[in-house]
């Protein structure tokens, strides 16, 4: 595994989702609650649980449009803005290339696309290795208190810095738990 593993812990849409186990109960985990930014629908939650050197992430999300959206982590733990730009940036504490998390580099915040059913739900559970990103308090690559941004468009994985996902629509501060 490099920095994320390419094999998901399940990917499934909210109907499919009673197959899928969930997240281990023991370690230090956080939440990010995501709220529609202005003119959209979009809500969610995402937890993440820290075990050993992996952070596992499961995100249940809806009012998307059906289809891919970028999945980021911000810099800055700021969902103000109306449009979510308070966020600033992708977080990238490696300071690397923007890119696809399954394949070479990328943003330490760099999660991929999310895929949204028919009515507009998703839900997405995966496993990033803790090199890159964790939830310890005293670290530069912590996720502690950085943004959560939900894009309405697909991550293209090659323009830089961003991925060309489209507007922000939804955001969420990632909280300890």
């Amino acid at each position: 595994m490099k920095s994320i593993s390419a094999a998901l812990l399940c990917a499934a849409t909210l109907a499919t989702l009673g197959g899928c186990a969930s997240l281990p109960a023991s370690g230090q985990s956080a939440q990010a609650v995501l709220q529609a930014t202005q003119g959209n629908t979009v809500s969610g939650t995402v937890r993440f649980t820290q075990q050993g050197d992996q952070l596992l992430m499961e995100a249940t999300i809806a009012g998307l449009s059906p289809g891919p959206h970028g999945f980021h982590i911000h810099e800055k733990g700021d969902c103000s803005a109306p449009d979510a730009t308070s966020a600033g940036g992708h977080f990238n504490p490696g300071k690397t290339e923007h890119g696809d998390p399954a394949h070479g580099a990328h943003h330490g915040g760099d999660f991929g696309n999310l895929n949204a059913d028919a009515d507009g739900k998703a839900v997405l559970r995966l496993s990033v290795l803790t090199s890159q990103i964790n939830l310890s308090k005293d670290q530069s690559n912590s996720i502690l208190g950085k943004g959560l941004i939900v894009h309405g468009g697909a991550d293209d994985f090659q323009t830089q810095p961003t991925g060309n996902s489209g507007k922000r629509v939804a955001c969420g501060v990632i909280t300890a738990q």
